[in-house]
């Protein structure tokens, strides 16, 4: 269950998505299955090859792309999340989101 977003936010992560850009949205977030996780990125692209290739530089398989609606996208959860986001220069989402 996804909190704390807005709709230009998720209009912009969209737009760029549909553009062919690797492109970033955080949100808080609650699953049962991941009780420790506050908070989740989704890395999007609807070039497929662009994204696969992105994920691999941060040892993200091509299967963990997932293919919901016309906007695939990695999730990033936990560890993994705070690790790219730092590498990609997020840091405003982190402090919004994880801190």
């Amino acid at each position: 269950m996804a909190f704390g977003i807005k709709r230009a936010d998720l209009k912009r992560w969209k737009e760029e998505v549909e553009g062919g850009h690797i492109a970033f949205l955080t949100h808080f977030w609650y699953d049962p299955r991941f009780p420790k996780a506050k908070s989740v990125t989704k890395v999007g692209c609807n070039n497929r090859k662009k994204l696969s290739e992105w994920g691999r530089t941060y040892g993200l398989k091509e299967e963990w792309i997932h293919e919901r609606d016309a906007y695939p996208h990695f999730d990033l959860i936990g560890d993994k999340q705070v690790e790219i986001m730092k590498s990609e220069g997020r840091f405003q989402e982190l402090q919004k989101f994880l801190y």
